[in-house]
C-alpha cells in the first residue's frame, strides 16, 4: 500500500509539471529530459529585465554610498569653538546691561519717573504665568540633612498660578547629630544685574505685603530676607504666619510689613528690628507644623501695596530703636 502511495503521488507532480524540456550536455553528448515545475525552481528573469534590475540597484548603493559620505564630515568642516568669542559676546550683553541700567538711574527707580513711583499704590512683584517665572524660584526640604520629606514646584492648571506640592515627614535622620527634621521650603532666587553684582528690591513706599493663595488648611511662615554682605548676618530673617483656609476658594492674604518679627539661626530674638524695606534680598514660604502627609500650596501672585488704614510702625515694643531704656 505504501508502493501504491509513493506511486500515485509522484503521478500527481508529474500531471502538476509543464511538459519535458530536452536539455543536451556536451560534454557527455546526452540529451536530459527537465521535469522540474516552476514551483521548485526559482524564476529566472530575462536578459533585459536582469540587467535593468542590476541597473537600479547599483544606482541604489551609490545613491546609498553617497549619503553616507555626506553625513560624515572631515576634522575641517567641523565648527570651531572659540572661547574668546563666547567671552566678548557675554562681555557685550554685561556692558549693555550696565548702560540701562545707568539710563535708567537718571529717568528714576526701575527707569520710571519718581513722581510716577511715589504715587504708586500696588505692585505685583512675582506672577506665575510660565517656566520662566517658576525659573526665579527654588524648593528646598530636610533632605538636604537626611530627613524624607519631598516637595516639589510645577505650573498650576491653565498656566496661571504655581502649585508647591509634596510630603512632609518629621522622622528624625539616622545619622547621630540631627535631632529634629520635617520642613519644606519655597525661596526666590537672589535678583542679579551686570555683572552678576546683587541687586535688593526697594518696597519703602509700601507697607503691606499681598498675596493670592489657595492652600489645604495648613499653616506657613513667610519669611523676608535682607540684603547684607555680612557674614554673621546671613541666617537672619524676618517672618510672620500665613493661615490658609482650605477648600477650592482663593484667599487673599494681606500682612503688614510692621507684623514681622525679627529671627536669627531659626530661633526668635529678645530684640527686635524692623524689616529694612529698601534692601529686600528674597522671600520664601516654610511649611513645619510637624504634621506628616502630604500638602500643596498654589500661588497666584505675591505683590505689595500701601494701605492707608494701616498706621503702625512696628508691633512689637521690646526694640533697641522704639524702647531704648529696656536694653541699658
Amino acid at each position: 500500500m505504501a508502493l501504491v502511495h509513493k506511486l500515485l503521488n509522484g503521478t500527481y507532480i508529474l500531471r502538476k509539471c509543464p511538459k519535458p524540456r530536452v536539455v543536451f550536455c556536451p560534454f557527455w553528448r546526452t540529451h536530459f529530459a527537465d521535469y522540474c515545475s516552476s514551483s521548485f525552481q526559482k524564476p529566472v528573469a530575462a536578459p533585459g529585465k536582469a540587467y535593468s534590475q542590476r541597473k537600479t540597484k547599483g544606482n541604489l548603493e551609490e545613491h546609498h554610498q553617497r549619503e553616507v559620505a555626506l553625513e560624515i564630515t572631515s576634522p575641517e568642516d567641523k565648527p570651531e569653538i572659540s572661547f574668546d568669542k563666547a567671552i566678548k559676546e557675554e562681555m557685550k550683553g554685561h556692558f549693555r546691561h550696565l548702560k540701562d541700567d545707568i539710563v535708567n538711574y537718571w529717568i528714576g527707580p526701575e527707569g520710571r519717573p519718581l513722581h510716577e513711583v511715589l504715587m504708586e499704590q500696588a505692585k505685583v512683584v512675582w506672577q506665575f504665568r510660565s517656566k520662566e517665572d517658576l525659573d526665579k524660584w527654588t524648593v528646598t526640604s530636610d533632605k538636604t540633612i537626611g530627613g524624607r520629606s519631598e516637595v516639589f514646584l510645577k505650573m498650576g492648571r491653565n498656566n496661571q498660578s504655581a502649585l508647591l506640592y509634596g510630603t512632609l515627614s518629621s522622622e528624625a535622620p539616622q545619622d547621630g547629630e540631627s535631632g529634629r527634621s520635617g520642613y519644606c521650603a519655597m525661596v526666590s532666587k537672589i535678583l542679579r544685574g551686570p555683572f552678576e553684582m546683587k541687586r535688593s528690591y526697594d518696597w519703602s513706599h509700601f507697607n503691606t505685603l499681598y498675596l493670592r493663595v489657595r492652600g489645604d488648611g495648613r499653616p506657613w511662615m513667610v519669611n523676608i530676607r535682607e540684603d547684607t554682605d555680612i557674614v554673621q548676618r546671613k541666617d537672619q530673617m524676618y517672618s510672620y504666619f500665613m493661615f490658609t483656609r482650605g477648600g477650592p476658594y482663593w484667599q487673599e492674604v494681606k500682612i503688614p510689613f510692621s507684623k514681622f518679627f525679627f529671627s536669627n539661626q531659626g530661633r526668635i530674638r529678645d530684640a527686635q528690628y524692623q524689616l529694612p524695606l529698601d534692601k529686600i534680598s528674597s522671600i520664601g514660604f516654610t511649611l513645619a507644623d510637624k504634621v506628616d502627609g502630604p500638602f500643596f500650596l498654589e500661588i497666584d501672585f505675591i505683590g505689595v501695596f500701601t494701605d492707608p488704614a494701616h498706621t503702625e510702625e512696628f508691633a512689637y515694643e521690646n526694640s533697641p530703636e522704639l524702647n531704648p531704656r529696656l536694653f541699658k
